[in-house]
């Protein structure tokens, strides 16, 4: 694919992410957070996506497939079911993820994975490498692809690269327990920008690399001999505009008008979580069967609406907690239903952008508890969805990265099953006006740090060249860019 010249003054951005979500046509409105941020920076520079295409060869080739569509262009590449299973279900899903997620009880470690990583990375660096032009700039996403900055580098490529973690980073000690944590963390020096969803996060980055490398602090700039790398506090944001554009869709409509006949005399609570440990979806069970117990006068008052489509079937920690919240739902259900109620209603599918609108709307309480997680956008999607007139009460996680931003929300701790249960009926009893309150200001948040913001907020600090980002230090900023609250 030939690259094209683009303006002086606007270099060309190359993203690359473990997979590619090439627009059909079809589906659009599923399209995530990322695909939503990165197609307006790319259609703005004439750049390129990279990315794994999600499907199998019997032989890795290299050959990329080139797409473009709504303006966006893709590069996509196949990988081997060697690659798949090493690299994406092995190290990244059974290594990384239940690690960075504080889950060493579930952490696998084994030298194929480590193998199959390092030799997907390459695969990746050395596939795009033609497609470089000098001045473009490399925006290399999440812990798929923690490597890959530096195989760049070793291949004598020094534009300017930024690397952003869309999960948390863990702490020293945790990260240490990794073979090969200091090789891993090395190479992510080799970036030049490198964004963190929270200041906890970036300041778990800092302790290990300042110890293990012995690292210099200056300003929102480790040095390392003469690399230098910015760490940017840069919280993923919502597109707003066109989440909040579902209200007029008919979908959006027919879901809140069926969840609210079908709940007619209760009020609705709703989760909505991709199935995984981090969620903590067993503790909600939990909690909301220790709600239920503490508060008779809530039975056939109350439902709970779980969503939680299926993911990484392939990985056995997965199977387990789609088998342990079968049993816990049944078991609530058995205890508690009546002829004309059921508390829980579980549910293993997915719905559109504007159905999950509807049910959002529609919802009392929004439940995002999860054990560990770097944003959740499913929290800022319950709150622009909700009726400013008449909101609904958001309980979210300290542990997600999305606390730091909506401390309006109703803060629980999910490892505490009491202290969920008491948030939910706080949340229950919550007055209109201390509602529209926490609404107003939560919504404030959301939209003026939407998901155009993250990425503008990003590209910026990835084009501005190193001297400039050491003249000035505005970490300071960037807290309260984050929402951080001590």
């Amino acid at each position: 694919m030939p690259h094209t010249q683009t303006q002086a003054h606007t270099p060309r951005l190359i993203a690359v992410s473990n997979r590619v979500q090439v627009e059909t046509g079809v589906d659009n409105a599923n399209r995530g957070g990322l695909a939503v941020a990165l197609a307006a920076a790319l259609r703005q520079s004439n750049g390129i996506w990279f990315g794994w295409s999600g499907k199998q060869t019997g032989e890795f080739t290299g050959q990329i497939a080139f797409q473009r569509a709504d303006g966006v262009a893709t590069a996509t590449i196949d990988l081997e079911a060697q690659d798949i299973e090493e690299y994406y279900n092995g190290f990244a899903n059974r290594t990384l993820w239940p690690l960075f997620h504080y889950r060493l009880d579930l952490t696998e470690i084994a030298r194929d994975f480590a193998g199959g990583y390092a030799r997907v990375n390459e695969r990746f660096a050395d596939t795009f490498s033609p497609l470089i032009a000098p001045d473009d700039l490399i925006w290399v996403h999440d812990y798929h692809l923690m490597p890959l900055g530096s195989h760049l580098r070793k291949r004598g490529f020094e534009n300017r690269i930024g690397f952003f973690l869309h999960i948390p980073w863990p702490p020293p000690s945790l990260l240490m327990s990794l073979p090969g944590h200091r090789e891993l963390a090395r190479g992510m020096l080799d970036y030049d920008v490198i964004g963190f969803q929270s200041e906890e996060w970036r300041q778990a980055f800092i302790d290990y690399a300042t110890v293990q490398f012995e690292a210099t602090l200056e300003g929102e700039t480790l040095r390392l001999g003469e690399r230098l790398t910015r760490l940017l506090v840069c919280p993923i944001g919502l597109d707003v505009a066109d989440f909040a554009g579902a209200v007029h869709s008919i979908a959006a409509r027919q879901a809140e008008t069926r969840l609210v006949v079908s709940a007619v005399g209760r009020d609705m609570i709703v989760g909505v979580d991709r199935l995984d440990y981090s969620k903590g979806l067993a503790e909600r069970f939990a909690a909301y069967e220790l709600l239920l117990a503490d508060h008779p006068e809530l039975h056939e008052k109350v439902s709970l609406l779980q969503i939680a489509p299926p993911s990484r079937g392939d990985v056995a920690s997965y199977r387990q907690i789609r088998e342990e919240l079968d049993a816990l739902s049944g078991r609530i259900n058995g205890a508690y239903s009546s002829i004309d109620w059921v508390p829980i209603r579980y549910v293993n599918q997915g719905y559109s952008r504007d159905e999950l609108f509807g049910i959002y709307r529609a919802a009392r309480v929004g439940l995002v508890t999860p054990l560990r997680d770097g944003m959740n956008l499913v929290a800022k999607e319950y709150v622009v969805a909700q009726d400013p007139a008449d909101p609904g009460v958001l309980v979210l996680s300290r542990f997600a990265g999305a606390a730091a931003q909506l401390p309006q929300a109703v803060l629980v701790n999910p490892h505490a099953i009491e202290d969920m249960a008491e948030g939910i009926a706080r949340a229950l009893a919550m007055p209109l006006a201390e509602r529209q309150e926490r609404h107003r200001a939560m919504l404030e948040t959301i939209t003026r740090r939407d998901v155009r913001w993250w990425s503008e907020t990003f590209m910026a600090a990835l084009a501005e060249e190193p001297e400039a980002a050491l003249a000035h230090s505005n970490v300071a900023d960037l807290r309260e860019a984050a929402g951080a609250k001590r």
